[in-house]
């Protein structure tokens, strides 16, 4: 890469020195504002020069270019921060960014996990001590209900039916709602409520009242936090060596995708999550779909054959 201005490289200083950015990130800044640069060579102007239809133009090139929405996003807010900041250190004396509208980036949602990958997840968690029983039962449940996180922490001791296998879960708005859940979370959660799971790790005297009625305890005795939960989901997907970026929202996803894929209903499956509108449980239909078209591609004998 060729040298970039003074003025840029002081910026790159200042974020490193006075904002503490990672070198991590002074490298992304550096690749973004170097692409920037140059492009701007390319016009006959620099960053003390170029105007606020430079930096549009810089922006539509790279979306014409076919550029993702996150990547020409960054870009751009690497672009605000050169300019921002050379305007307050008076180099120039406005900022060609200030009127630009941002760029609109897809929320998206996570990639599901594949069932063999859920398969290794569920099976993480070794051992027969409370920890892993505890843990066992946390992620089966979370992948047969997709249940939120909170509202898996949240469970009390009546919430669950074992024998109809039946959860009730408060979800957002405190809306209560009943879900079902099969034979391997009912296996593992009779495992947590045995005299080595669960009930070891009852304390001599509780904190609170309402740690007495929880499902998932902490080593101490107390409820499990959403943290503490979350934290049982990311090391299980390390034990895994699951790749992908890991959460219970990626279970939570995992479970309607997967539901899609052996036929469920929309209907059905917007009940389970508990979604307020059904648009909502639509966009796991597309991934369902996006999946499908995937697996013909690459099982069809014919699916690569040019027309």
């Amino acid at each position: 890469m060729s040298e970039l201005p003074i003025e840029v490289e002081e910026v790159l200083a200042w974020l490193a020195s006075e904002r503490g950015r990672s070198p991590n990130t002074i490298a992304a800044y550096r690749r973004d504002l170097g692409s920037y640069v140059s492009w701007l060579a390319g016009r006959g102007v620099g960053v003390l020069t170029a105007t606020e239809d430079d930096v549009a133009a810089f922006v539509a090139g790279r979306r014409a270019a076919g550029r993702a929405p996150s990547s020409v996003a960054r870009q751009l807010a690497a672009i605000r921060v050169l300019h921002r900041r050379l305007q307050v250190e008076q180099v120039r004396a406005d900022d060609p960014t200030a009127s630009l509208a941002g760029v609109s980036v897809p929320s998206g949602l996570p990639k599901p996990l594949t069932e063999g990958e859920v398969e290794r997840l569920l099976a993480a968690p070794v051992g027969e001590g409370p920890l892993p029983r505890r843990n066992r039962a946390l992620l089966e449940l979370l992948y047969a209900t997709g249940a939120r996180i909170s509202e898996a922490v949240g469970l009390s001791i009546g919430d669950l039916d074992l024998d109809d296998r039946l959860a009730r879960l408060y979800g957002k708005g405190a809306k209560e709602r009943i879900v079902p859940f099969g034979r391997m979370a009912a296996l593992a959660l009779d495992e947590w409520f045995s005299p080595d799971g669960r009930a070891a790790l009852v304390p001599d005297r509780w904190r609170r009242r309402s740690d007495a009625e929880a499902v998932f305890l902490n080593v101490r005795g107390g409820r499990l936090s959403r943290q503490s939960a979350w934290e049982v989901v990311v090391r299980a997907g390390r034990d895994a060596r699951i790749e992908s970026p890991l959460s219970p929202h990626v279970l939570r996803h995992s479970c309607a995708t997967h539901l899609l894929d052996h036929g469920a209903d929309l209907r059905t499956v917007q009940e389970l999550l508990g979604h307020a509108s059904i648009s909502t449980t639509q966009v796991y239909t597309k991934v369902s779909q996006e999946r499908l078209l995937e697996v013909y591609r690459a099982a069809h004998p014919r699916a690569g054959v040019a027309r």
